[in-house]
């Protein structure tokens, strides 16, 4: 079945809900009125009492998608809730007129009443007069509309949030999973055991000892179980401090590492292992691909109520058919959709060839030191 097919019978079902439900308390006010007729010992056929309760509720029946059009524009929140309200009980007093005039032309020519003495007052005083009897009625059926409305939307935008943050979670999941194997993989464990053992080799001891302890450090920090979305940027610093200062032992003088954070956004959180998969991006495709290239550099600044954080590197850049998409932890395209769905449109992501030689890839997201909510609905 298409998708126009769906939503047209996903129509008619909530047509008939609504005709439905219009019906059932149709009909219990029409009981509850021939009832309190009878009892007062008048005589008064059932059917009299379906004329005049049914088109109270089928018409606003009708009016439903009209009301929940309105509800939907015009959203109560915290900071206009009282223009909003105003505004909303101006729409709901003519709402109550139009629905008062069309059931009393309804009621009118359907069983005109013996009780309407015209000589004595006009057509249009009966009118208000009906107005009047039913305007409670009518303010506290629009109220209810509106209210089921902002209730099933703000249940809707609450599912939609938990869903956004499970699948942020097991984003989160996979790039630990992946940084894992990252580790893992045996060029990495190679290149690693390889450098630990010429350090030996050498005799230099110590720096045999770092680099270990620096490794078993960077796995360690892997395998934690930790689910943090942000994590503070000093601690991602540390962890890409950790994996380049056992690339720096591979490449020697060949790696220039620079980290250049200002001491105020130490503090400001960053999702967890974003700049990992940036950094490795550097060296695998930029300084393993140019045996001039050597500068790795991330720094990160504040600027106007953002944190700027930048990965450069001095490699072939973008125009050397650089691959965006592979070879790069949880890759570019995740990256910038786990941006997307924790900061929305206050976040961008750049990547670009620098000034001079090499790529720069840069991040901007808003600064903070507390956890923020989940800002972008999934689509």
């Amino acid at each position: 079945m298409s998708a126009s097919a769906l939503r047209s019978a996903a129509r008619r079902w909530r047509s008939l809900q609504l005709f439905a439900g219009a019906t059932v308390l149709g009909l219990i006010a029409a009981s509850q009125y021939y009832l309190a007729v009878r009892l007062e010992g008048q005589e008064f056929p059932f059917i009299a009492a379906v004329v005049f309760a049914m088109p109270f509720w089928y018409l606003w029946a009708l009016l439903v998608p009209a009301v929940v059009f309105v509800a939907k524009r015009l959203p109560i929140d915290r900071a206009r809730w009282v223009s909003r309200a105003f505004l909303h009980l101006l729409i709901a007093f003519a709402f109550a007129v139009v629905h008062s005039a069309v059931v009393f032309g309804v009621q009118f020519v359907a069983q005109p009443s013996a009780e309407m003495n015209f000589q004595e007052r006009p057509l249009v005083a009966w009118f208000l007069v009906f107005v009047a009897y039913e305007f409670t009625s009518n303010m506290l059926a629009y109220g209810t509309i509106v209210g089921v409305t902002h209730a099933v939307d703000f249940y809707r935008r609450f599912r939609e949030r938990q869903l956004t943050a499970v699948r942020l979670e097991t984003q989160l999941a996979r790039a630990q999973v992946h940084a894992l194997r990252m580790q893992l993989n045996p060029h990495f464990l190679f290149n690693a055991m390889n450098s630990i053992a010429m350090l030996i080799r050498h005799q230099e001891r110590d720096e045999a000892v770092r680099t270990v302890a620096g490794l078993s450090d960077l796995l360690r920090y892997v395998l934690e179980d930790a689910r943090e979305q942000e994590v503070p940027l000093g601690q991602e610093l540390e962890f890409v401090r950790r994996y380049l200062a056992i690339e720096e032992v591979r490449f020697r003088d060949r790696l220039e590492v620079r980290i250049d954070a200002e001491p105020e956004t130490l503090d400001a959180l960053v999702p967890n292992l974003i700049l990992q998969p940036l950094v490795e991006n550097a060296i695998r495709h930029g300084i393993a691909k140019r045996a001039a290239s050597r500068l790795v550099m991330v720094s990160a600044r504040k600027s106007d109520g953002n944190l700027v954080v930048e990965v450069v590197d001095d490699g072939p850049g973008l125009g050397s058919k650089r691959d965006e998409g592979s070879g790069n932890g949880v890759g570019i395209p995740n990256t910038r959709e786990r941006l997307s769905r924790l900061y929305g449109e206050r976040q961008t992501f750049e990547m670009a060839d620098a000034s001079t030689q090499g790529v720069v890839v840069r991040l901007t997201i808003p600064f903070h030191t507390e956890s923020m909510a989940i800002v972008a609905e999934p689509t």
